[in-house]
């Protein structure tokens, strides 16, 4: 369990590409005092032409990506949203997990979080950067597909910051095929369901004696859910899944004062994708988007935000997709 990473370390990973840098100076920062004449535009945000040669090892770690994602690092800003609340996100070290703990911890939060075991270095930095916003955290390495890590994870979170008040069920396995159920075998199709569906249901269940009124259930879906690929015939089906378990527990759980919702998103640059797709694909990836470019993992975390604070309290049962302008339905 990582629960230590020097300072210096943080901010020698945390720098970003030069492009991705340069194309900060045209983003307008959460709580800046002035702002300019005109709103940023979404189109240029981030840089949008072709990626270059990527790492195709798996599961892909976030010094190997070129441009490298932006998780809020540098950009992300906390205005005490989150005090005093204690959550625990899976798929934490990289992506959007990690863009989430960052903005989490900012906001004032004690985060906990997932990873796998050859993921080492980018949970390191995950573990620094939440102590760097002066909160606590706790790194957990394993398997989601392993029924007793998921409710060891959940009780040793409760144990050591007296609690729970929000779950954020991020982690996901994909594996693309070429030729779609043809080749797509029974180990990926269970591998696929026990990581997304099955390690959900046992997260919820593990958390919810430990969830009182007011905590959130926030679950990490996709566009797939609704507009299957068909090389994604597993992936997708999970995420519909996702999406109608979110539905039943937020009608389940609304009674008990638990939000549950999700968030869906499109084309989002992290360190998952290159592995995981075919080349061509990442080399144009999200451009088929009507905003023109992936999206990066610093543009979903004020949307969990919103969703695990009080600002969204009568917001349950959704799914709110977070695309570059693909429709969900």
């Amino acid at each position: 369990m990582v629960q230590d990473a020097g300072r210096e370390d943080a901010e020698q990973s945390t720098e970003l590409d030069e492009d991705v840098a340069m194309s900060l100076v045209n983003k307008v920062l959460a709580g800046a005092e002035e702002a300019d004449d005109e709103n940023p535009d979404p189109r240029t945000t981030y840089p949008s032409g072709e990626s270059k040669q990527q790492s195709r090892d798996y599961p892909g770690w976030t010094d190997a990506m070129n441009p490298r994602p932006d998780h809020g690092e540098q950009s992300y800003v906390g205005h005490n949203r989150m005090l005093g609340r204690r959550a625990l996100i899976t798929g934490g070290d990289s992506g959007i997990g990690k863009a989430v703990a960052i903005a989490f911890a900012r906001e004032g939060a004690d985060v906990a979080f997932t990873y796998l075991p050859e993921e080492e270095q980018d949970a390191e930095n995950t573990v620094a950067l939440i102590q760097d916003a002066g909160s606590r955290a706790l790194a957990f390495p394993g398997d989601l597909q392993d029924e007793e890590f998921c409710q060891e994870i959940i009780a040793q979170t409760v144990a050591e910051f007296g609690g729970l008040n929000v779950l954020v069920n991020n982690a996901g396995f994909h594996m693309t095929t070429t030729r779609g159920i043809e080749d797509l075998d029974p180990e990926q199709f269970d591998r696929t369901f026990k990581t997304n569906v099955y390690a959900l249901f046992w997260l919820t269940k593990a958390a919810l004696p430990h969830l009182r009124a007011g905590a959130a259930i926030i679950n990490s879906s996709s566009i797939q859910g609704y507009h299957p690929s068909p090389t994604l015939i597993d992936y997708a089906a999970s995420n519909a899944a996702i999406n109608s378990m979110t539905f039943s527990l937020a009608e389940s759980l609304g009674p008990q004062g638990i939000r549950v919702n999700a968030v869906a998103p499109g084309p989002v640059w992290t360190p998952l994708q290159p592995p995981t797709q075919p080349a061509e694909e990442i080399r144009t990836y999200g451009q088929d988007t009507p905003l023109g470019r992936a999206g990066q993992p610093a543009e979903l975390a004020a949307t969990y935000v919103l969703l695990a604070s009080e600002d969204s309290s009568y917001i349950s049962g959704s799914v709110i997709g977070v695309t570059g302008g693909k429709h969900l339905a």
